[in-house]
């Protein structure tokens, strides 16, 4: 018998064992990719306040400079685990009074940097909130509620403690509505305001862009009680969701000094602070 017989003979098992478990990897359901991510889908809990504005609305060469006269806004940033340990005190004398940090994405993740993010913009005297990036292909609206409160999402009347913000935009997972239908995702939605609000007694901002509202929602018209925070890398905040005539607040760039994402507070430092209190 040759020598190589046997060991021939031998590899065979393995190279059957090899193209059966690949057989089965090929069959295994896979997400959807992103458009921003190149072709390859993200780690869960790596999702950030306008992930996909870029993608999907693009920016406008104005958008480091909008119309929205300084006088009659307050600058602000918004951060992520992306950014690491923040230089707050940086932010603070080019002008940033206000900040929100992601907390909670999910019911799976948490910023691993919230402490420095949330702690910090407080010691150098800002006022500071936090923020959650919902997932609602994952589990329902009260419980991701629950988990955002339970994990930095609080608040408290202290006029330096913003309330919190439901960050709902394009899944960078997946398909951009999370698989939902219009009437699901108003559904979902609501019943996470609903929650934030029995827990913590604020009503919740609502962070979305007009054209993912539009498509994943149908233009719904009935949150316009809670603050709106627009997402537009324009001159101006363009068009808004049904339902409100006004933002709150904008998320202009994402290519600002420092830390990228950009914000104006539409009102004054004082008027910043009144609505931490509220």
């Amino acid at each position: 018998m040759s020598p190589h017989r046997g060991l021939r003979a031998r590899r065979r098992p393995l190279a059957v064992l090899t193209g059966v478990l690949t057989g089965l990897l090929l069959c295994l359901p896979t997400a959807t990719a992103a458009p921003d991510s190149g072709g390859r889908t993200p780690p869960r809990g790596s999702a950030y306040m306008g992930v996909g504005v870029l993608a999907h609305d693009g920016a406008a060469p104005g958008a480091r400079s909008p119309q929205a006269a300084r006088a009659s806004t307050t600058e602000g940033v918004d951060v992520s685990s992306h950014q690491g340990d923040v230089d707050w005190k940086k932010l603070w004398g080019d002008g940033v009074k206000w900040s929100y940090t992601k907390a909670t994405e999910g019911t799976y993740y948490k910023n691993p940097y919230f402490t420095q993010q949330y702690d910090g913009p407080y010691g150098v005297g800002m006022v500071r909130g936090s923020y959650h990036f919902a997932t609602p292909d994952t589990t329902g609206g009260a419980t991701q509620a629950d988990y955002f409160v339970d994990h930095g999402g609080g608040w408290s009347g202290d006029g330096r403690t913003l309330p919190g913000v439901l960050d709902i935009e394009w899944n960078p997972y997946g398909s951009s509505c999370y698989g939902k239908s219009k009437s699901a995702m108003v559904t979902w939605i609501r019943d996470f305001l609903d929650r934030y609000k029995k827990r913590t007694g604020r009503a919740a901002v609502i962070y979305t862009a007009t054209t993912w509202w539009s498509d994943c929602t149908g233009n719904y018209s009935g949150f316009g009680a809670n603050p709106l925070w627009i997402a537009r890398y324009a001159s101006t905040a363009g068009t808004l969701p049904a339902g409100w005539s006004a933002y709150t607040m904008w998320q202009y760039t994402s290519t600002g000094p420092t830390v990228g994402d950009r914000d104006r507070f539409r009102g004054s430092a004082d008027d910043v602070r009144a609505f931490a209190k509220a």
